[in-house]
């Protein structure tokens, strides 16, 4: 991949204890090998949080900003990945919540994968937004005023949204290109 292709942009990976660990960490590595510089922002006050692996607990992973100290404004695109606990944890967050609200109302790139597009309703992001997501959230995007498809990814607007982590590859090559198309447009 070439290491230059996102030269300059900064992404924001919103996540707390219970991530999905393959759709913090794959998602985060592809970027980076793409040249962007990710930060992972919780809103807690631990160094760390841990990831969910196949059912039990996994891996921790260092915390680069604390919630209260990001600003979505200094950020290029924000990755919400799934895993239930952590985006259930994350909608009752109000920090959160407005946070992702923030990314949704300038334009720029939200991508969420299996459980995250949970955070999406909580902050008004979905209405006639088409979407995917882990297939039990369908009845919740659709009462929340989305139109769900049973697809490996799906852009609506600034929102890139997937079902699990075997769509890791295309969702993660789709975020590259909007972040590309960003770049472009604010050249």
């Amino acid at each position: 991949m070439n290491k230059d292709r996102l030269k300059g942009c900064k992404v924001a990976i919103l996540a707390t204890d219970g991530f999905e660990q393959s759709e913090l960490m794959k998602p985060k590595q592809l970027l980076e090998e793409a040249g962007a510089t990710t930060a992972v922002i919780s809103p807690g006050d631990e160094p760390k949080i841990k990831g969910w692996n196949h059912g039990e607990w996994g891996e921790q992973i260092a915390v680069d900003v604390p919630l209260n100290k990001a600003r979505a404004a200094d950020y290029d695109a924000l990755v919400l990945p799934g895993g239930v606990i952590n985006p259930d944890k994350l909608r009752l967050h109000e920090k959160a919540i407005d946070f992702i609200h923030e990314f949704g109302r300038t334009g720029r790139p939200v991508a969420a994968i299996c459980h995250g597009p949970w955070t999406l309703i909580n902050a008004n992001l979905v209405r006639d937004k088409h979407l995917t997501s882990w297939p039990s959230l369908r009845v919740d995007l659709e009462n929340a005023g989305a139109r769900w498809e049973d697809s490996e990814v799906v852009e609506s607007g600034n929102l890139i949204t997937s079902r699990k982590p075997d769509d890791i590859p295309a969702f993660t090559n789709t975020l590259i290109r909007a972040l590309e198309e960003h770049q472009a447009e604010a050249a």
